[in-house]
């Protein structure tokens, strides 16, 4: 399949292919849900490839005592020969004695998938032993994508979030503060935000949404398992990346939460209209936020002189393609082909509203949006377009750097901080890091070999 840009195209395209999930694996979710859940423990149950691949993916030496470890699977578990719920239960003790955590994590992979192993009917059982919550996550890379590992983590999660404000021995401490949450001023409703952004991140957004009169009352996940936010019927949820479908989806059945269902608060544009329609659900009318955009503009006016009137294809990674393809539409640049693994039309339907707008108003043609894409094909389409950028996982980064076209690695805007006005430049950063090191090699005299 081809693709020309002569002709704007004038609404959505979707396409499906029949692509495997070419993607980082989701356990690799455990790298930022340990650090953000300080009271928390995560065991991966897999085989020694998963710890091979934690240990390199992370580089966390283990004598370093990270909050994570591995059950690894051997022949007499996957042949049955071994009692599954002895061995787990073996190890969360001594994790217990070991690190105490309020919560332990249990992540399924892509084994305990294959040989069926029942990791939700072992789990009720070993937590009324050892009286110590255990969740479990099946972030597997058969069924998930790279960042959909943090998706089943939250979904899992809210359902061990409170229905009502706990009543304990610290009641005097506990109340005033949920009180508080609930009862701001003009705030009728509670608002929850989900997804796991740097203490740092979560704390600008909150102050964003203060600064127009809407108090946060909780955030998940939080940063301790015992601080998990209320939710119940009375509870609005909005999420901060697009890849926590299944989470928003679980908050609305399980729990009968209201999703406001607004664009990722991803660059200066995301985040304006992010915070707009959070107001405009709470009834209140932001000041400033035109202002605010504008200003933020004009200081990455050095990083858009780079990029506008270039080219860039999205291979597909991490799901957050369609936010980024927004973003650098509004920056000037020229979308080919969007790729995704997994696509949430309900769920991102601000998102590609937004995208649909953005591109109309610069006047470009509309990408194209091709999920669960075959790497074959878009090889192909890569060879004929020719853009000056590919946004790729890490498998397909080196060939095409040998073909003559730039790429940046997908999972570096994973673990970057690219939420909110004031972390827009660091997007830029990335995406013009190739783009300036090859033009300052050519100032040296350094010529690209191959074209494909």
């Amino acid at each position: 399949m081809t693709m020309t840009n002569s002709t704007l195209t004038e609404s959505l395209t979707f396409d499906c292919e029949t692509g495997n999930y070419h993607t980082f694996c989701p356990i690799s979710c455990v790298a930022w849900l340990y650090q953000k859940i300080e009271d928390s423990f995560f065991l991966v149950i897999g085989t020694k490839t998963c710890g091979y691949f934690l240990q390199n993916a992370l580089g966390v030496m283990i004598f370093a005592e990270p909050r994570y470890a591995m059950a690894e699977l051997e022949e007499a578990d996957i042949s049955a020969q071994l009692n599954d719920y002895k061995e787990l239960k073996r190890l969360c003790l001594q994790i217990k004695q070991d690190r105490n955590p309020s919560v332990i994590v249990w992540i399924g992979t892509c084994t305990t998938e294959i040989i069926k192993m029942d990791l939700e009917g072992m789990a009720p059982r070993l937590e009324a032993e050892i009286q110590t919550p255990i969740v479990v996550a099946r972030a597997n890379g058969l069924d998930y994508a790279f960042t959909q590992g943090e998706d089943t983590v939250l979904s899992a999660m809210v359902q061990r979030c409170p229905n009502t404000p706990s009543v304990t021995k610290d009641l005097k401490e506990i109340l005033p503060t949920q009180q508080k949450n609930l009862e701001t001023v003009g705030q009728k409703s509670s608002l929850v935000l989900f997804g796991s952004l740097p203490t740092n991140v979560a704390t600008q957004l909150t102050l964003e949404l203060e600064r127009c009169g809407i108090q946060v009352s909780g955030w998940l996940p939080s940063q301790r398992y015992l601080d998990l936010p209320i939710l119940n019927d009375n509870v609005y949820v909005c999420g901060i990346n697009p890849f926590l479908s299944r989470t928003a989806t679980t908050l609305m059945r399980r729990r009968k939460c209201k999703l406001i269902s607004a664009p990722f608060p991803i660059g200066p544009d995301g985040t304006r209209a992010w915070l707009e329609k959070i107001c405009a659900v709470f009834g209140l009318r932001p000041v400033g936020l035109v202002e605010r955009e504008k200003k933020i503009w004009d200081s990455l006016q050095d990083y858009i002189a780079l990029v506008r009137g270039k080219s860039v294809f999205f291979m597909g990674d991490n799901l957050l393609e369609i936010s980024l393809a927004r973003f650098l539409v509004r920056c000037g640049m020229i979308v080919y082909e969007i790729g995704i693994p997994y696509l949430d039309k309900r769920f991102q339907a601000a998102e590609l509203d937004f995208l649909e707008k953005t591109c109309h108003e610069m006047n470009v043609s509309i990408p194209r949006i091709v999920e669960k894409p075959d790497n074959y094909n878009q090889v192909q389409r890569i060879r004929e377009l020719q853009p000056d950028l590919a946004i790729t996982g890490m498998a397909h980064a080196n060939p095409l750097e040998a073909r003559g076209i730039n790429t940046k690695w997908s999972v570096e805007f994973t673990f970057a901080q690219i939420h909110g006005f004031t972390n827009a430049r660091d997007i830029l950063e990335l995406v013009t890091r190739p783009l300036r090191r090859n033009k300052a090699l050519e100032n040296l005299g350094w010529n690209q070999l191959v074209k494909i």
